[in-house]
């Protein structure tokens, strides 16, 4: 017997995220909702995932709106050690700032800021050990600065003049630093959880001490790296720190295509048996603070931690990019969580170990640094003008030992 067909059935609808607000409109983060700080729980580096599942959806916030820390997450630092990562965050905003113009001015090709992130980079380059493997994103500069990496070289790998360490093989702003701990920065910034899970499983099985951290931004969580890397570090207990840098837009897509409007990106570690938190990514003292305890549970042999930190990208993606045609002009200056640099200062000025003039100095001071910096890489030139790297530097860095063919082609091509 045939069925009757149904006629009657309501037709289907395909659901498309929307951000909040549009360019031409107001922003809007009134719906947005955080945990007030100091209220966060802190569990013992041995505690399981699922004994942990309710720090995948709170905030882990130390700082108050006055400046004044609250709560168990509160790190034991030292006026001195935090006017260190406030001189880190400085510089790299400097050195965005002048990195910028110089790209405008057709001195290179392109350039990305981390205007806004500052404090992610630096507190965590604090947090971690000088020797621990870092696979970063694009806008870690403060990694590279925080492990005095030379200024000079990171301007000189964005010119890709005579002195790029990289020899003019990598895009501007493509970082690597073997000297700093500093793993070769991938476009393509899921496969950066891959390789530090890899790179941290290597360490484990070799029985070395150091440990990996690599940071990806929210919309790699929808790359299938994302989810390999968070299998083999689950089964294999990794010695390896996964940041998710939630700073609201992939691009010109906002978080909720990446489904960060159903659920926190935090949460995808359940499923995959590893500890979550998520901090507040403009607070320099949480997010050293859940960097410490992370790592520490790494070096204990615990396995990974997944920690999404949540900020705001307050610049356009790169210069390429114009973030008026897809979100309101005055999202930056409203974003709730603040300035990161600002809170720092705030917290500084009312412990005692600041004062204003001391700001103005440490100001003027990062600015002469990246000046100084920025004529000493220019003269070595910038795009369009300067001596060139030689053509023979090709066949260099890809082998040990150079082998017969590639010696033949050198000299065939009489470089």
């Amino acid at each position: 017997m045939t069925e009757p067909v149904l006629r009657n059935r309501r037709a289907l609808s395909l659901h498309i995220p929307q951000p909040a607000r549009r360019p031409g409109e107001h922003a809007d983060f009134s719906g947005v909702r955080f945990p007030a700080p100091g209220e966060t729980r802190r569990p013992e580096l041995e505690t399981s995932a699922a004994e942990m599942r309710d720090l995948a959806f709170s905030l882990i916030r130390v700082l108050d709106a006055e400046g004044e820390p609250i709560g168990p997450w509160t790190p034991t630092l030292s006026g001195e050690q935090l006017i260190s990562g406030l001189r880190a965050m400085l510089l790299t905003r400097a050195y965005d700032e002048r990195m910028f113009r110089a790209q405008r001015q057709g001195k290179t090709s392109f350039y990305m800021k981390c205007t806004g992130e500052e404090a992610i980079a630096c507190a965590q380059a604090m947090a971690l050990e000088r020797d621990d493997m870092c696979f970063p994103t694009y806008r870690q500069q403060g990694l590279l600065i925080s492990r005095d990496y030379p200024m000079v070289d990171m301007m000189c790998q964005v010119y890709s003049n005579v002195r790029d360490p990289l020899k003019g093989r990598q895009m501007p702003v493509m970082y690597s630093g073997r000297e700093a701990g500093v793993f070769s920065i991938s476009g393509n910034l899921g496969t950066q959880f891959s390789q530090a899970v890899g790179w941290a499983m290597a360490s484990a099985y070799s029985g070395d001490d150091r440990i990996a951290a690599a940071w990806i931004g929210e919309g790699s969580t929808a790359e299938g790296d994302f989810h390999y890397a968070l299998t083999l570090a689950s089964v294999y207990r990794a010695p390896v720190v996964l940041n998710v840098v939630n700073n609201q837009w992939a691009i010109s897509t906002f978080q909720g295509i990446a489904n960060g409007a159903e659920a926190t990106f935090a949460a995808r570690g359940i499923g995959y048996g590893v500890p979550t938190l998520r901090v507040d990514g403009n607070d320099f003292l949480a997010i050293y603070a859940v960097t410490r305890w992370a790592a520490e549970r790494a070096r204990s042999d615990l396995g990974p931690t997944l920690i999404e930190l949540v900020t705001y990208r307050a610049e356009g993606h790169s210069t390429s990019d114009d973030p008026s045609k897809y979100r309101p002009a005055d999202e930056a200056k409203t974003w709730p969580l603040g300035d990161p640099i600002a809170r720092l200062e705030q917290h500084l000025i009312r412990r005692g170990a600041l004062q204003e003039a001391d700001l103005k100095a440490l100001h003027a001071e990062a600015a002469a640094k990246v000046r100084e910096a920025g004529k000493e890489a220019e003269a070595a030139g910038v795009l369009g003008t300067g001596q060139r790297l030689s053509a023979s530097t090709m066949f260099d860095d890809v082998y040990k030992e150079q082998p017969w063919h590639l010696r033949r082609q050198r000299q065939e091509a009489g470089v």
